[in-house]
């Protein structure tokens, strides 16, 4: 029997339908479980513990049903008032009296305005040695665009037990990025997730402005998800963002506060990256340091702000004088 020929045209259209499909999914992330969506959250409400990382006013004004509140917003509740991490025993305290355990799956979330609040929550929790940690996509936009239910009574847990198994690896010391800088440690990711104004040294907010030497890639935060949504770019956009670097290699993200980078740091766990790492006291105790080198050096200018200051204050009077009339 012979073969029929086969018609062009049905082979063009396989490929078009091939190609389409790969543009219209894309790539996965290497780690698809540590984003959830509110479905996710519904489905596992008896079993997760969601936490609400705005702050109090925010939290009480309507959250997500059965959410707890660390008594303000994650980034500051979880950190001391340098903003660096706190101890861990100050740690395992507050998560255990709000009724958190590591043996809990818990969910972060927060807004898109406060999305690295979440974040720090997320790195935390993962330094602290919790395995079971998730970030909810989108944050509470992400639930009330589907119409789901606000609540504003606030939720106690009953008092559990955290005891932390810190994993030394996922926060960075100054000591050991200022050999890094040096060129003492090679083969190591660094990233900035400042502004390109900030990594420039425009941007002055220590008493030097500039960045590490040897910074890998100076990627923005606010490059890597949408700020109206607070939705995280998907694999192939963060893979474009971070093409420079290699997944195998230990990566750490620093920024002013080591906020920012707590969602670089996340992006990291997503995409797959071996050893992702958070530099907490970042630039602002870095910058400040002068024995720390410096690329693109820049002085905080501290004539220029007195000037501003005093401007500002007689602004002020001008204002107040005004009021009076």
């Amino acid at each position: 029997m012979a073969c029929r020929a086969k018609n062009p045209a049905f082979g063009i259209l396989i490929i078009a339908f091939l190609f389409i499909s790969a543009v219209s999914y894309g790539a996965e992330y290497a780690n698809p479980q540590l984003l959830v969506t509110p479905a996710d959250i519904e489905k596992n409400k008896e079993k997760w513990v969601v936490i609400d990382c705005r702050d109090d006013k925010a939290y009480a004004a309507g959250h997500i049903p059965g959410a707890i509140n660390l008594g303000g917003a994650c980034g500051k509740a979880l950190r001391d008032t340098t903003l660096r991490i706190k101890k861990t025993g100050d740690l395992e305290k507050l998560l255990g009296e709000a009724g958190i355990s590591i043996d809990n799956p818990v969910v972060v979330y927060a807004d898109a305005k406060l999305i690295t609040s979440a974040t720090v929550a997320f790195w935390v929790l993962e330094y602290l040695g919790h395995n079971n940690v998730h970030f909810l996509n989108g944050g509470i936009e992400s639930w009330q665009e589907t119409g789901k239910p606000l609540e504003k009574t606030a939720q106690k847990l009953p008092a559990s037990n955290f005891k932390a198994a810190v994993v030394k690896s996922r926060i960075a010391t100054t000591e050991e990025v200022v050999k890094i800088a040096k060129g003492e440690i090679k083969d190591i990711n660094i990233i900035d997730s400042r502004t390109e104004k900030e990594n420039k040294g425009a941007d002055v907010r220590a008493l030097r402005g500039g960045h590490i030497p040897n910074t890998t890639a100076n990627v923005s935060h606010l490059k890597t998800y949408d700020v109206q949504t607070g939705k995280i770019h998907t694999m192939d956009e963060l893979d474009k963002l971070f093409d420079k670097l290699d997944k195998n290699k230990r990566t750490i993200a620093y920024c002013q506060t080591g906020t920012r980078s707590t969602l670089t740091y996340m992006e990291l766990r997503l995409m797959g990256f071996k050893d992702p790492v958070n530099y907490d006291d970042s630039w602002i105790i870095y910058g400040s340091n002068v024995d720390c080198p410096v690329a693109n050096e820049n002085w905080y200018d501290f004539v220029k702000m007195n000037e501003m200051m005093k401007t500002v204050e007689e602004l002020k009077k001008d204002i107040e004088e005004l009021k009076k009339r």
